[in-house]
């Protein structure tokens, strides 16, 4: 099974840009839960833990498709360490600002700087795939390969934040998600021979054209699955400390995340007689039907065995909308379609991981796996329309 991944990992400089990647965002898993653990620890308050970290990924979700267009217009080898240093110092700020219990507004503002500055690595690995491989069946498997490698991200991600966090200090899985962050992308951008050349998103008639008709249906089902996972985030961490074992938490985000990297790896070895389009209609179907049960769950091994479960039906539905975006949108312009959908994911984080902390501060974590639910009701009615014909507009 794993000899289609073989194929393209042997790509001159796959295997090693690839690796940095993996290292780079890390941060993407660890900030937000990092964040309400921090904020919790000192307030008290969930709400308030939900917002600050709200505060982050909806400032992220502004920047990331300013960050994609100037990855394509200036390259990534300059842009990347720029945007990842500027994260490192507000990220460090907002944990002192917390720490000395600064005015909330400056908490928020640090956090925004860190949020906006965070770069598109994950959107950039990506498009360095689409650059060094030529056959569309080793495009699928190589962001097969990513999905799966983001779902590693999520696994140790989680785990790391949690464990350092309530064994060492609430400050310390920030600062392991700035060093990791710092480290993988300066790594990854400094591999020049594989990184696609700048200044492809202007051609001489000026812009080329961005599929909306696509990318927009697809944003917003990134969107609304942004939601389900900010919220199922947040429910857990109070899910795992009302059930009087919060240091579980982590372990059972990593559970969720295992199961979709298990998928992962299937969606990319094999081929696949139905687009991807089948794909991500049935994987988002399949995602509201896991939080059905969660809000019945008592037990902290059956919400294991649940999640895991449930996981199986990520990868396979981002692999979907990814390969979607990657056959239609023209490439002077992949970064940036590829931010696209990122940017809907971690928009919708915000709000899911705000109203599920606050229904939690006031009904408890099982009423607010609803927002869960709802989130993936939603996005998968929105996927249904998500069509690959059609001209760009």
């Amino acid at each position: 099974m794993l000899d289609s991944y073989r194929r393209v990992l042997a790509r001159p400089g796959a295997l090693a840009f690839s690796s940095a990647a993996l290292v780079a965002r890390l941060p993407i898993s660890m900030v937000g839960l990092g964040i309400v653990l921090l904020v919790e620890h000192r307030t008290g308050s969930y709400g308030y833990a939900g917002t600050v970290s709200a505060v982050f990924v909806l400032a992220e979700a502004a920047f990331a498709v300013l960050h994609g267009r100037l990855v394509d217009s200036f390259g990534q080898s300059r842009v990347l360490p720029l945007a990842i240093s500027l994260f490192g110092a507000g990220l460090a700020l907002m944990m002192v600002a917390v720490e000395q219990d600064w005015p909330r507004v400056l908490t928020y503002v640090f956090a925004a700087v860190a949020g906006a500055a965070l770069p598109q690595v994950g959107a950039s690995v990506r498009a360095r795939w689409a650059y060094v491989l030529d056959d569309p069946g080793q495009k699928q498997t190589a962001f097969a390969l990513e999905a799966v490698l983001d779902e590693v991200v999520f696994v140790v991600g989680p785990v790391l934040v949690t464990l350092l966090a309530t064994s060492w200090h609430p400050v310390a899985g920030l600062t392991t998600a700035i060093v990791t962050g710092l480290v993988g992308t300066y790594a990854f951008a400094a591999q020049r021979s594989t990184e696609p050349p700048a200044g492809r998103t202007q051609e001489a008639s000026g812009w080329a054209p961005m599929p909306w008709h696509l990318v927009l249906p697809l944003a917003l089902v990134c969107l609304t699955l942004g939601a389900l996972f900010g919220a199922a985030e947040v429910t857990t961490v109070a899910f795992a400390e009302e059930a009087g074992k919060r240091w579980v938490a982590g372990w059972l985000l990593a559970t969720w995340s295992f199961g979709s990297l298990v998928a992962g790896l299937v969606t990319g070895a094999i081929v696949w007689r139905s687009g991807p389009e089948v794909r991500l209609r049935w994987g988002s179907a399949a995602m509201a039907l896991a939080m059905a049960p969660l809000m019945f769950i008592e037990s902290v091994p059956l919400m294991a065995a649940v999640l895991l479960v449930g996981g199986l039906a990520i990868a396979p539905t981002l692999i979907g909308a990814m390969t979607m975006v990657e056959q239609a949108v023209p490439s002077s312009r992949l970064t940036e379609g590829m931010a696209i959908l990122h940017t809907g994911i971690v928009a919708g984080v915000a709000p899911g991981a705000s109203i599920a902390g606050f229904v939690v501060d006031h009904s408890g974590a099982s009423a607010a796996y609803s927002v869960a639910l709802v989130g993936g009701i939603l996005g998968a009615l929105v996927a249904q329309t998500a069509r690959a014909g059609g001209s760009p507009r």
